[in-house]
């Protein structure tokens, strides 16, 4: 996990706030509290990312 490279959306604010990181985690995509990387992440697959987002946006 520690070569993992975590992203930040474009649209974060530069302060951090409120801000959830991504991770290339090959076959899954890792989810962590930007604020609080140290406290772990979640694994999960593509497919169960998009529809997360897509729950969360509503549609």
């Amino acid at each position: 996990m520690s070569r993992a490279t975590w992203r930040k959306s474009s649209y974060s604010s530069s302060q951090g706030d409120n801000c959830i990181e991504l991770a290339d985690l090959g076959d899954a995509v890792g989810v962590r509290d930007s604020k609080a990387p140290a406290t772990g992440h979640l694994d999960m697959d593509r497919a169960s990312l998009r529809i997360l987002v897509a729950t969360l946006k509503g549609e």
